[in-house]
């Protein structure tokens, strides 16, 4: 059974657990980067779902663009394969190709997200952003 870590950092984050239960995918609810991190050195995900986040004034000089450049480069060590979804408010949209400029991204979202939206993703042949 695939393994899927839905890290959920914020209210808009959307409950999709029924949907992966249909498709036969394991989710593991993280209530935020560093539980994420370190289930991941035990458990690696065959999917990540995580909502972006643009570090504003927190960027540390340049070297982050974002809540998920630590997560992001951890995968590529503990689990190079795992494909990764963005989900993003409308207004952060834009940002996020600074972030696929550094990291491979199977799918970006806008939020508000659809089961529908997500179910597309998932499929074995599926890419979108």
């Amino acid at each position: 059974m695939p393994t899927l870590f839905s890290i959920v950092e914020s209210p808009a984050y959307p409950d999709l657990g029924p949907l992966y239960r249909r498709l036969g995918i394991d989710e593991i609810r993280l209530p935020g980067q560093r539980k994420a991190l370190k289930a991941l050195k035990t458990t690696p995900p065959d999917w990540v779902v995580a909502e972006f986040i643009y570090g504003f004034g927190n960027n540390y000089a340049g070297a982050n663009i974002s809540n998920l450049d630590v997560l992001l480069a951890s995968l590529q060590k503990f689990s190079p394969a795992a494909k990764v979804i963005v989900l993003v408010s409308k207004d952060q949209h834009r940002y996020v190709e600074r972030l696929a400029e550094r990291f491979r991204l199977h799918a970006v979202l806008v939020l508000p997200v659809a089961e529908a939206d997500m179910a597309a993703v998932l499929q074995p042949s599926a890419k979108a952003e």
